[in-house]
């Protein structure tokens, strides 16, 4: 996104531990999303398929909301700090989804490379202290272990990947499951 328009692709380990593996997919998850939002202007990152009114930027915002509220508020029970605390991705669709057409496309990039950056600083420090086994700190009436937010994430970024690679095919017929790589 600030790099080339494409990340470096890294599949995950195929004989590695749970940690790995986890890690290793959402990584691979993260990396198809920002290939399918990378190098856009705004008029890219605005456009609509069809009925749906979500959008590339939207889904850019949502995801950076997304990682604040998994890894920093409910995994490590802290404040995400503005513009991400607050916001639910879920309850909060005008502040969240619709927002994003006015923010500048590089707004919207640094705002979830720097989120998911500090979602992986949080889940480093998680695993260090805990494992896979501990609990989340919040919401306090319903924890889940790190294992069961890890594969929620996941979920996430499929699900949205998958609404990402129709946007993109109607911007600019971008297409494809991986971007470019040397395998």
């Amino acid at each position: 996104m600030t790099t080339p328009d494409y990340p470096i692709l890294r599949e995950p380990p195929t004989h590695g531990d749970e940690i790995e593996t986890l890690l290793g997919s959402l990584d691979r998850q993260r990396a198809t999303f920002a290939w399918k939002c990378g190098g856009l202007d705004a008029a890219g990152l605005s456009a609509t398929v069809g009925a749906s009114s979500m959008t590339l930027g939207g889904l850019l915002k949502h995801l950076a909301v997304v990682e604040a509220d998994y890894f920093v508020w409910r995994l490590r029970g802290e404040d995400p700090g503005p513009p991400l605390n607050g916001a639910d991705p879920d309850d909060d669709p005008d502040r969240v989804w619709h927002t994003a057409a006015r923010d500048t496309p590089q707004e919207l990039y640094s705002l979830w490379e720097s989120a998911v950056e500090r979602s992986r600083a949080a889940t480093a420090a998680a695993l260090a202290e805990g494992g896979l086994d501990q609990s989340t700190r919040r919401p306090a009436e319903y924890p889940v272990s790190l294992r069961r937010l890890l594969v929620d994430v996941v979920e996430e970024y499929a699900r949205h990947t998958g609404h990402a690679d129709l946007i993109r095919e109607s911007v600019d017929g971008l297409v494809g499951e991986d971007p470019p790589y040397d395998r």
